[in-house]
């Protein structure tokens, strides 16, 4: 199988990012999980899901290899991956979704979603305070002709951290309520 088709699989675009596969997984999995789908093809569309999930995961960073390199990719994760990612997908097909849902494998896709997020935060913190600090100390230390150049340097970095913060604020506001949610739920 292509690396594209588990990028469609997952109904992603090729250039994904982990995080984007990660969303995509959970989203494929609680659709096709067997305890919530009753169609007959769902199991099998869980394992398909799973198994691109798993390999996309492992081969994330080797998207832009040469042909023979990536055919060699493929065929390791043929012979030593493909048959204990399926097994794993049977397995937690067979379970309950409540069960699949507290497993360790799928709270692993909401690690990188806190992570970053707690990252872009204190990012934008940081680019906050080096743009205040920055421009009080030049305030302090001119270099003669620099003045104008100070000050838009200074406002056009400070309108950036500002929107940075409020994206990340957002996006961590977001976070915590999506993570009540799941609280709740369980």
């Amino acid at each position: 199988m292509l690396i594209s088709e588990y990028y469609n699989i997952l109904g992603i675009p090729v250039n994904s990012s982990l995080e984007e596969i990660k969303r995509a997984y959970r989203k494929k999995a609680r659709l096709y999980h067997p305890d919530i789908n009753q169609s007959p093809d769902a199991i099998e569309m869980f394992i398909k899901v799973t198994e691109a999930y798993d390999f996309l995961m492992a081969n994330h960073e080797k998207g832009d290899l040469d042909d023979k390199d990536y055919f060699r990719v493929v065929e390791e994760w043929r012979k030593y991956r493909q048959d204990r990612s399926r097994q794993r997908a049977q397995y937690y097909a067979r379970s309950s979704y409540e069960r699949f849902k507290n497993s360790k494998y799928y709270k692993s896709t909401r690690i990188l979603n806190a992570s970053s997020i707690i990252f872009n935060f204190a990012m934008a913190i940081t680019v906050l305070i080096f743009t205040v600090f920055g421009y009080i100390l030049k305030l302090r230390n001119p270099v003669p002709g620099e003045e104008t150049l100070t000050l838009m340097s200074f406002l056009l970095l400070l309108t950036i951290s500002l929107i940075l913060l409020v994206v990340a604020i957002y996006s961590l506001k977001g976070y915590i309520e999506t993570s009540k949610k799941h609280r709740k739920k369980q």
